[in-house]
C-alpha cells in the first residue's frame, strides 16, 4: 500500500492535532497537580499553626498551674511564719506590758 502525498500530509495532522490533545491534557494534569499542591500546603501550614497555638497553650496552663502551685506554698509560709510571731508575741505580751510599767514606775 503507497501513501499518496496527501495521506502523508493527513497523517502528520493527525498526529500533530493528538499530540496537542496530549500536551493540553499534560499541562491540565499539571496544573490540577500545582492547585493540589498548594491546597495541601495551606491546609499543612494551618494545621502546624493550630497545633503550635493548642502547644503554646497547655506550656501556659502549665506554667500557670506550677506559678499557682508556687504561690500557695509561699501563702502557706507566710501564713506559718505570721502566726508564730503572733503567738511568740501574744505570749510575750504580758512581760512587755509588766516591763514598760516597771519602766514608767521608776521614771
Amino acid at each position: 500500500m503507497t501513501l499518496t502525498m496527501a495521506d502523508v500530509l493527513k497523517k502528520i495532522k493527525q498526529t500533530e492535532r493528538e499530540a496537542a490533545r496530549q500536551l493540553s491534557e499534560a499541562k491540565e494534569e499539571a496544573s490540577k497537580i500545582v492547585s493540589d499542591a498548594r491546597k495541601k500546603s495551606t491546609e499543612l501550614v494551618s494545621k502546624a499553626s493550630d497545633d503550635s497555638v493548642t502547644n503554646t497553650q497547655t506550656i501556659l496552663d502549665a506554667a500557670r498551674d506550677e506559678a499557682s502551685k508556687s504561690a500557695e506554698k509561699v501563702h502557706k509560709e507566710g501564713s506559718k511564719s505570721v502566726e508564730s510571731i503572733a503567738g511568740a508575741a501574744k505570749k510575750n505580751q504580758t512581760k512587755a506590758v509588766d516591763h514598760i510599767l516597771k519602766t514608767m514606775s521608776s521614771l
